[in-house]
C-alpha cells in the first residue's frame, strides 16, 4: 500500500498541471498520484495519459464526465489506494523537500497503533504581485507529537485549518461518509469540516508543503467570481450547518474550533452579499440567518450575538460601508482572495 495518495482534480488544466504533477513526483514510489480529468475539453486528458504511461507505478489517469471539483474529489477518495490522502489543485504545487519530510514521517507513524487520523502542515499564499505569505500553526499545535483535541491551542484569525493544510487518513474519509456535492465550488470547506468529529488524533509538522496560487482571472476565489457564484457559497454554508450537529461533537475544544470556523464561513458569505449590495443579495443574507435560526436557535444566538455576527449586522448604509471597509483591510492584511 502506498503511503500517500494525492488527488489532482483537473478541468481544462493543460496550461499548468504539469508543474503540479512534477512536484508531486518528487515523493517517489511512496506516492500515488490520481489525475482526475473532469470532462476537460483541452489537452488535459492527453497530458494525464502521458504521465500515467511514463510513471505507471505512481500515476493513474482517471477520466470522467464533468462533475465539478467535488465530484472529482469523490472519485479520488473512492479510488485511492494510499494509507493517507491529500488533495492538490492542478494550479497549485507542493515543495519537494517538505513532501519528502512528510512521507518519511507518515511512514514512521504508520508503524504505530493506532494510526493518526489527520496530519497538518503549513501552506503558502503565492499571490501575484504580493509578497508570499506562510500560514503556519506552531503557536496552536505542538510539533511532532500525536495530539488529541485537548492538547490543541487557540488558532489566530486567518490561521484556520484549510484543505491546503490537511492530510486525512483515507479510511477515515470513507468511514465518516464524506460525499461532496457535484458541480459546486467551495467544497473544500466541507472536505475539511465534515470529517473533523471523526478525528481522534492529529499530528503537526512545521513544514511549508502546499503552495496556493492566486492570480488567474477566472479563479473561484476572486472577489467578483465569488459574488457571481454566491449561491454556491451559500449552498456549502448551509450544508455545513446541516451535516454536523455541533451539540453532538463530544470534545469541547473541537466543538469550539468548529463553531469559530462556521462563524468565519458565515461571515464570508454575509460579507460578500453586503459587498454586492443588490436588494436580491441583501435578501439572501436575511434568508441565510433565518435558516440558521430555524436550524438551531441556540447556535443562532451564539453566532448572531458574537463579535462577527454583530459586526455584519451593523444597521443601514453606514453599517454596510463599514463592513466593506473592514473586508478590504482584512484582505490586504491576511492575504486571502
Amino acid at each position: 500500500m502506498k503511503v500517500l495518495s494525492a488527488i489532482v482534480p483537473c478541468y481544462n488544466s493543460a496550461a499548468y498541471m504539469s508543474h503540479c504533477i512534477d512536484t508531486l513526483l518528487s515523493g517517489g514510489d511512496d506516492m500515488e498520484i490520481l489525475i482526475i480529468n473532469d470532462g476537460s475539453s483541452d489537452q488535459t486528458a492527453l497530458i494525464a495519459d502521458a504521465y500515467a504511461q511514463q510513471y505507471p507505478h505512481i500515476i493513474r489517469a482517471i477520466h470522467q464526465e464533468n462533475a465539478g471539483h467535488g465530484g472529482a474529489i469523490n472519485t479520488g477518495i473512492s479510488q485511492a489506494r494510499g494509507r493517507y490522502l491529500k488533495v492538490v489543485d492542478s494550479d497549485d504545487w507542493v515543495s519537494p523537500d517538505a513532501l519528502r519530510t512528510i512521507l518519511r514521517e507518515l511512514a514512521s507513524l504508520i508503524k504505530q497503533e493506532p494510526e493518526i487520523d489527520l496530519l497538518i502542515s503549513n501552506y503558502v499564499y503565492e499571490k501575484v504581485g504580493v509578497k508570499r505569505h506562510v500560514i503556519q500553526y506552531a503557536n496552536a499545535l505542538p510539533e511532532k507529537r500525536i495530539l488529541s483535541w485537548d492538547q490543541v491551542g487557540n488558532f489566530r484569525i486567518g490561521q484556520y485549518i484549510l484543505m491546503h493544510s490537511v492530510i486525512y487518513r483515507t479510511e477515515l474519509l470513507r468511514s465518516c461518509g464524506l460525499k461532496l456535492p457535484e458541480h459546486t465550488f467551495y467544497v473544500d470547506n466541507l472536505f475539511v469540516y465534515d470529517p473533523l468529529p471523526s478525528v481522534r488524533s492529529l499530528y503537526y509538522l512545521n513544514v511549508d508543503l502546499y503552495h496556493y496560487y492566486i492570480g488567474r482571472a477566472d479563479q473561484s476565489v476572486q472577489e467578483r467570481t465569488m459574488i457571481r457564484r454566491i449561491d454556491q457559497q451559500l449552498k456549502v454554508n448551509r450544508m455545513m450547518l446541516e451535516q454536523v450537529n455541533l451539540d453532538q461533537v463530544e470534545n469541547p475544544h473541537l466543538r469550539r474550533y468548529m463553531l469559530n470556523y462556521l462563524e468565519i464561513i458565515t461571515t464570508v458569505s454575509s460579507t460578500l452579499l453586503i459587498i454586492s449590495g443588490t436588494p436580491e443579495d441583501l435578501a439572501k443574507m436575511k434568508s441565510l440567518w433565518s435558516f440558521i435560526r430555524l436550524q438551531d436557535p441556540r447556535l443562532y444566538r451564539k453566532m448572531r450575538f458574537g463579535v462577527l455576527g454583530q459586526a455584519i449586522h451593523l444597521p443601514g448604509r453606514a453599517g454596510r460601508h463599514l463592513v466593506r471597509l473592514v473586508y478590504k483591510i482584512s484582505r490586504k492584511t491576511v492575504g486571502f482572495n
